[in-house]
């Protein structure tokens, strides 16, 4: 099955939602916005989407200890239809990117980042964690090694 993977570049329209399933898991939401000008009969266009993003475990983590609104990101991920139901009963579909990777855009900013320890400790006590890190995998002592680099760190 192919999945629908996307990359989009905007900017975040609210600060980052942690939460955290029964299981401990944490799972941030917010959006991005992405403008598109161009440029039609001498005269400029603008058009501007809104995406939903989702990011779980220690990506969603660093990301609300890391990224604010307005800044410019860099996100890539795969598009998931979820069904819900309103308070009213009303049942709705929404497609929203699930991130595998996100970091800040260097095109008008820059970034210091601070690397974390790999094995789940103090993942989640506040801090200021940026990039590095896991994406997405599972928890701590339970987390298969990597497919590329096994147990060794990456860089």
């Amino acid at each position: 099955m192919a999945d629908s993977t996307v990359t989009i570049v905007g900017n975040i329209t609210r600060d980052p939602e942690l939460r955290f399933t029964a299981g401990g898991k944490g799972i941030a939401s917010f959006g991005v916005a992405v403008n598109r000008r161009w440029q039609q009969n001498g005269e400029w266009q603008e058009k501007v989407s809104f995406f939903n993003v989702t990011a779980w475990d220690t990506l969603g983590e660093n990301i609300a200890a890391s990224l604010t609104k307005g800044t410019r990101v860099i996100v890539t991920g795969r598009l998931e239809q979820r069904e819900y139901e309103t308070k009213e009963g009303e049942k709705r579909n929404v497609v929203e990117i699930v991130a595998d990777e996100i970091g800040p855009s260097l095109r008008w900013a820059r970034a210091e980042v601070e690397r974390i320890a790999r094995d789940g400790g103090g993942s989640s006590g506040g801090g200021s964690n940026a990039g590095g890190g896991n994406s997405g995998g599972s928890s701590s002592g339970s987390r298969a090694p990597d497919p590329v680099y096994g147990d060794e760190e990456p860089f």
